[in-house]
């Protein structure tokens, strides 16, 4: 018996054996898979392996029950992280400056240089950090880093926080700014960007605004977005444990989302944007990592856009946990995942 027919006969075999386990009513067992050691990734930066090298995030197993309790954890650290702000601002050339809009706290980021094809340009930036974390100038490193490295004006909105505020009140802050930049700036000149909570709520805005019957920006950048809260997604379970940042689907994130979300249902499209409508959404970027626990929260984001018919583009970053694309400006992999989102919004915004 030739090759060819050996080959096609275990192909008959394994799809007969397919059409029986379709066909069986019971439910299907979950996979067995023996524990595994993981090597880092040779073909990233030095940089960025000693990122991916890292040990868990050791906090990612505090599970504190209120707003009050996460507001303390939060401002030890937001104290922390900002140390890190000021020598950023200095590579990067860019200027923070403290403000408030229609009430909402808000920094403005600026670069030293806006080159004329920007002048006209506006992007709204809304922080991760699982709806409780990096309050204040703390949620600032991701639009110093867009602003650095894209040459673009960046309004950061501090969204409330618990026990300040819990659901809708990051949302109803972000669409106050953006509301008020549609005063100034036409929407086609408008990008919304924002990574993990930050990228859930990117999307959650463009419900909103569709509820709202106001015109959507040109362009968007939900980073890694946390856009199934309900723990659903293959690589909550197949990253469990690999990635060293969120960690586990039922880590400190799930605790300070179900938090914020006080009671109200998580399969609500303003928590887990994933189950909106998508239909005339702006043209998006979206940016994960092969070992990031919201890699399918991601993959499902950029489906459902392009089943939307929304022009949608997916970059996937080799070895990377959650969000790690910006953890340092000064990696290769950061300069590369900024240089294709400001590649996306220049081909978008405007037209």
């Amino acid at each position: 018996m030739n090759r060819t027919k050996i080959f096609l006969l275990a192909c008959t075999a394994l799809a007969a054996t397919y059409a029986a386990a379709q066909s069986n009513d019971a439910t299907h067992p979950p996979l067995q898979v023996p524990a595994k050691t993981l090597p880092v990734p040779t073909d990233v930066s030095p940089g960025m392996q000693s990122i991916i090298a890292a040990p868990r995030n050791p906090n990612w197993n505090q599970l504190w029950k209120t707003g009050e309790e996460w507001r303390t954890a939060a401002n030890a650290q937001a104290a922390k992280s900002v140390q890190a702000l000021p020598a950023m601002r200095q590579r990067l050339h860019v200027t923070v400056r403290p403000d408030t809009i229609d009430g909402v706290r808000v920094y403005i980021v600026t670069p030293d240089v806006i080159p004329p094809e920007h002048r006209h340009k506006l992007l709204i930036h809304v922080h991760g950090g699982c709806y409780v974390l990096f309050p204040g100038e703390a949620g600032t490193s991701e639009a110093i880093i867009m602003a650095g490295l894209g040459h673009f004006k960046v309004i950061s909105v501090d969204y409330r926080m618990p026990p300040e505020a819990y659901f809708p009140g990051a949302l109803d802050d972000a669409m106050t700014v953006y509301k008020a930049a549609l005063k100034t700036t036409n929407p086609k000149n408008i990008a919304v960007f924002g990574t993990s909570a930050g990228g859930a709520l990117v999307l959650e805005m463009m419900l909103r605004a569709k509820q709202l019957a106001i015109p959507l920006p040109g362009a968007i950048a939900p980073g890694t977005p946390m856009s199934d809260v309900t723990k659903t997604g293959d690589s909550f379970y197949t990253n469990e444990m690999v990635d060293n940042v969120l960690v586990s689907r039922d880590g400190s994130c799930d605790a300070a989302t179900v938090v914020y979300a006080h009671g109200h249902p998580l399969t609500d499209p303003l928590l887990s944007p994933v189950y909106g409508d998508m239909h005339g959404f702006p043209p998006a970027i979206l940016t994960t990592g092969t070992r990031d626990l919201l890699l399918s929260n991601t993959v499902r984001v950029h489906r459902k856009l392009r089943e939307a018919g929304v022009d949608a583009q997916l970059e996937v970053f080799e070895g990377q946990s959650h969000a790690q694309y910006q953890f340092d400006d000064r990696v290769p992999e950061t300069k590369e995942a900024f240089g294709e989102i400001t590649a996306f919004f220049d081909s978008h915004l405007g037209h």
